[in-house]
């Protein structure tokens, strides 16, 4: 009996390895869609495109695997909440390659034009450095399971939520000049950063359940 736990442990700590490497993954196409939305790298915002198909694999692929272990070792309490909770992790991080990717085509799409005005470039920018704070942050509480560290990424997605709003101030000042279809991709963009961080919350909040049995909820 002892071996066979052993083993189960070992098929736990490949799922929580997993996410750590998603995780990983949605932070790094995070920075890179932001950096070629700004630069206007078309190369970048390809790569990341590409990128995002892994992404894709990787989260099929484990779903199908924590499936697996369910159906063959019919665990309970705490091992079943741990494996159910992943499923919907790995459901998030792979919204968060998503939001990512989002960001990358409207670059693509707009290029060899930039597609956030100049004034706007500070608020972006500073958008993609707490994105890629709080992915990254997930990725270490995926890993440690610490219910502390799990509980700030609330206080950061307020950061998130401000720059949102200070991006919207600006597309409803009526001194914009930069037309319709700016203020639609810069909708869009806002959009796709504030979702991003929120998926990051609800894998934080998932590992907080995961480790308390208890739901927490902002």
């Amino acid at each position: 009996m002892t071996w066979l736990r052993s083993a189960f442990q070992d098929e736990l700590d490949g799922v929580t390895a997993t996410l750590v490497d998603l995780s990983k993954l949605v932070s790094d196409a995070i920075s890179k869609a932001t950096h070629a939305l700004l630069n206007a790298d078309i190369k970048e915002a390809e790569a990341v495109i590409a990128a995002d198909d892994r992404v894709d694999e990787i989260q099929h692929e484990l779903d199908s695997r924590i499936i697996d272990i369910i159906a063959r070792q019919q665990p309970v309490a705490s091992d079943l909440r741990a494996l159910v909770t992943a499923l919907r992790m790995s459901a998030d991080l792979e919204r968060m390659g998503d939001m990512a990717h989002h960001v990358a085509k409207i670059s693509r799409l707009r290029h060899p034009a930039h597609a956030v005005p100049e004034e706007l470039r500070g608020t972006v920018e500073e958008m993609g450095k707490v994105a890629r704070l709080i992915s990254d942050k997930v990725g270490t509480i995926i890993n440690s399971k610490d219910i502390d560290r799990a509980l700030e990424v609330e206080h950061d997605d307020d950061e998130m939520d401000k720059l949102h709003r200070k991006l919207f101030t600006t597309l409803l000042d009526p001194n914009w000049t930069h037309g319709i279809e700016s203020a639609i991709d810069i909708t869009l963009i806002g959009r796709y950063y504030e979702r991003y961080a929120d998926h990051a919350v609800s894998v934080s909040r998932r590992v907080y359940f995961q480790v308390t049995g208890k739901y927490n909820s902002k």
